[in-house]
């Protein structure tokens, strides 16, 4: 019973030793200098505009759009390339976690021996030269983590597998800003490709009527080549914008992994701008970017190994044991005169290494400050990255309210200008001014109300997809 008892005395020790200490540093968030609040933000936006979901692409309200980022989520390969990688960052925290506990083997086994009867050696007498062993037995090992390198082995593969979803988040937050930045091209090159035809519309019939004046001795032959001109280049236009578009479209293929894809028509104007955060809104808000969680989780991982490390340079203490029995006869293995078993205690201390291990320890130490300096590079980027998309959302604002009264002016001018010229007060050169006038000016601000639609969806990106307004909480608070 001795025995017994000592060996079950040991387990409890094991039990109890891996909570005195661990080696190493305990992960602390470092601060970071940014500013409180971001600039350029629109100072007349309305605060009851300020709260948005992670779901923002619905904010455009286009069915199409929102069936668009579905499939890309359900079928990119990089989405599905990132799964994996969290499925097989989770199956190591799961191995590192078992480290934890104590490995129990069952083992048998059966064998049948015969020995020489004409050796040197006479047998003794009654000893039969064949003989059959039986065995079976339950071992056991486990290390005390008296230094805490277990625990910090499972608290690095627990950050790394954070690190593999927040990273998956990234690759859906992108996916997703794709999807609607080559959507929105689409639905602008659509727009443009409308346009153009309308204006090559109007352009053909100057040029039938420059042929009909012609033919009347009113008009020159270089008005009806200089309208011929005006019309081919339109024509060429026109080519060129629904080349643009079927390129687009088969981006949008690719990214939704349905090869086949194609896109009903639709207008860019039905696209309602969404929301922009409110004046105020505070930087703590890249805490939510899951790149930047995802820069974070490397560096607890890193900071883990450290105590990795350190813990090697101290003595590894194990605990091995195995209980079964052992008999000639199959029949006798479990009686208690087969039992066997044995207990241990084994140290292993390293002496001398010529500094293998204390390089190992400057090694994670040193990526450990790496990681930081990631870290603190993702923040300072997510800071530029929404300031800039602040500023951009803002600017592009007000460039389009300008295009559109230069659009609208330079459509009155063409109407102007046509009419003057069926009157026989001015020279087709004037129409055609004012057509290629209207034309750019029509284009521009299809191309501005695009690359407004684009900021908005940056500012999503920047902001990890969504902002809620700091203003009712800060008013709970004084509550």
């Amino acid at each position: 019973m001795m025995p017994r008892f000592k060996i079950a005395h040991l387990a409890v020790i094991a039990t109890l030793i891996p909570g005195c200490m661990m080696v190493g540093p305990d992960y602390k968030r470092p601060e970071v200098n940014v500013p409180p609040k971001y600039s350029g933000a629109d100072s007349t936006q309305a605060l009851n505009e300020a709260e948005v979901s992670n779901s923002w692409w619905q904010l455009y309200q286009d069915a199409v759009l929102n069936e668009l980022v579905e499939k890309a989520l359900k079928n990119n390969t990089d989405v599905k390339l990132a799964v994996a990688k969290v499925e097989e960052s989770d199956a190591y925290l799961r191995e590192v976690g078992a480290a934890l506990l104590p490995e129990v083997d069952l083992s048998s086994s059966g064998s049948r021996s015969r020995v020489s009867q004409l050796g040197s050696t006479p047998l003794p007498a009654g000893y039969e030269p064949t003989n059959n062993t039986f065995s079976g037995q339950l071992s056991t090992s486990f290390e005390l983590d008296f230094w805490g390198h277990l625990r910090r082995a499972k608290e690095s593969a627990r950050a790394q597998a954070l690190s593999t979803r927040y990273a998956k988040d990234t690759v859906d937050l992108s996916l997703k800003g794709l999807v609607v930045t080559n959507y929105l091209l689409l639905r602008s090159l659509e727009a443009q490709i409308v346009l153009t035809e309308d204006s090559l519309k109007s352009r053909e019939e100057s040029l039938a009527l420059t042929k009909r004046r012609l033919l009347g001795g009113v008009s020159s032959g270089l008005d009806v080549e200089q309208a011929q001109v005006a019309s081919s280049n339109l024509v060429a236009q026109v080519a060129d914008l629904k080349r643009q578009r079927e390129i687009a479209e088969h981006q949008l293929a690719v990214l939704t992994g349905d090869l086949a894809l194609t896109i009903p028509a639709g207008t860019l104007d039905s696209l309602p701008i969404p929301p922009t955060p409110p004046v105020g809104l505070p930087s703590s808000l890249l805490a939510a970017r899951p790149d930047i969680r995802q820069s974070e989780a490397s560096m607890i991982a890193a900071n883990a190994n450290i105590g990795v490390a350190k813990a090697a340079l101290f003595p590894t203490i194990s605990l091995t044991a195995n209980y079964g029995g052992q008999s000639a006869d199959l029949s006798d293995l479990l009686k208690s005169a087969a039992r066997i078993w044995t207990g241990g205690l084994s140290l292993n201390l390293p002496i001398f290494d010529a500094g293998r291990l204390d390089a190992r320890v400057d090694q994670a130490s040193a990526k450990q400050k790496q990681a930081l300096a990631s870290y603190e590079s993702s923040i300072q980027t997510g800071f530029k990255e929404v300031s800039d998309a602040l500023v951009t959302l803002s600017r592009a604002s007000e460039r389009e309210a300008a295009l559109q009264i230069s659009k609208d002016a330079s459509k009155r001018a063409l109407t102007i200008a046509e009419n003057r010229y069926k009157s026989g007060y001015s020279g087709f050169l004037e129409v055609l001014d004012s057509q290629r006038t209207y034309n750019d000016a029509a284009l521009a601000y299809i191309q501005s109300r695009q690359s407004r639609l684009s900021a908005s969806v940056d500012l999503f990106k920047a902001l990890g997809g969504g902002w809620k307004d700091p203003q009712p909480q800060q008013a709970m608070a004084k509550e």
